[in-house]
């Protein structure tokens, strides 16, 4: 079954919001919440390095033993401290009122790891960026460019502060990703109890016919509706209208033709990563 939300935790600063997003998810989804932390190697795999070109005879054989060693102990730490974190990240959740979350411990890559899971996934929840990318903040994660370009469920991209949604954006264009995420959202309890404004980029009777459908679809799901077009780079009006009514998550597709849905390496979607200070919901 398609029912866990996974939450992906390592030890840079973004982990409490992927913590607290992901058990705010959860939450409304009524899911398992499992964190999920990725170690980079296999232990058993530690590399050996080769110092026998600068290494005597008398000592090459003790002193490749003693690395030997060192791989070991390092690998024996960051299995441990990945346990503690997960240990935290579990007692945040519960606190949060999540009922027996869990945590996972995995050895390999992350963008492997999450494909693995993904049938057994409704949600996955990342933070912009992790321990490697955190110090370039004009920048958005390598694994989180993999992670969406490989996986197919939602994923919640999130950033350092977190905030309680109370309103959402739906970047909508027509197309068959933004109305297959408008009819997800319908069905779905993610966003229930939310203000959810529809907003398409773009001007004449095409858009407002396809806002006119979105809009039909979420009243009659029960939800509360702003429907409005806004015009110039879609970049720039989403995140403009966004910010003036200081709303709480973006939903947007992270695939396609229009300028909306650009692949992730394109401009619209890398820049909203990178700039708004909410949550995405990327739809594939």
């Amino acid at each position: 079954m398609n029912d866990k939300v996974f939450a992906c935790i390592d030890h840079s600063s973004y982990t409490p919001a992927v913590c607290d997003y992901g058990a705010w998810a959860a939450l409304q989804l009524a899911a398992p919440l499992e964190f999920l932390h990725v170690l980079d190697r296999h232990p058993e795999m530690a590399k050996k390095r080769d110092y026998s070109g600068s290494i005597g005879l008398g000592t090459r054989e003790h002193l490749l033993e003693e690395l030997a060693a060192l791989d070991e102990q390092m690998s024996r730490v960051a299995q441990e401290s990945g346990r503690l974190l997960l240990d935290g990240a579990k007692q945040r959740a519960i606190e949060a009122g999540v009922p027996a979350p869990e945590g996972r411990q995995r050895h390999g890559h992350l963008v492997e790891t999450l494909a693995e899971l993904e049938n057994s996934t409704r949600l996955f929840v990342l933070g912009k960026r992790g321990e490697a990318a955190e110090s370039a903040p004009q920048h958005i994660g390598g694994n989180l460019e993999r992670v969406v370009r490989a996986l197919h469920r939602p994923i919640l991209v999130v950033p350092k502060e977190y905030r309680k949604p109370g309103s959402a954006m739906i970047a909508f264009d027509g197309s068959a990703t933004t109305r297959k995420g408008v009819e997800m959202i319908a069905r779905s309890p993610l966003f229930r109890g939310l203000t959810i404004h529809l907003v398409t980029v773009g001007e004449g009777n095409r858009a407002a016919a396809g806002l006119e459908w979105a809009e039909d679809t979420l009243r009659r799901a029960g939800f509360a509706v702003q429907a409005a077009i806004v015009s110039g780079e879609p970049e720039t009006a989403l995140a403009v209208y966004l910010q003036a009514h200081a709303l709480d998550l973006l939903m947007m597709g992270a695939y396609g033709h229009s300028r909306i849905r650009q692949l992730l390496v394109g401009s619209t979607t890398t820049t909203m990563i990178r700039t708004l200070a909410v949550p995405l919901l990327l739809l594939r």
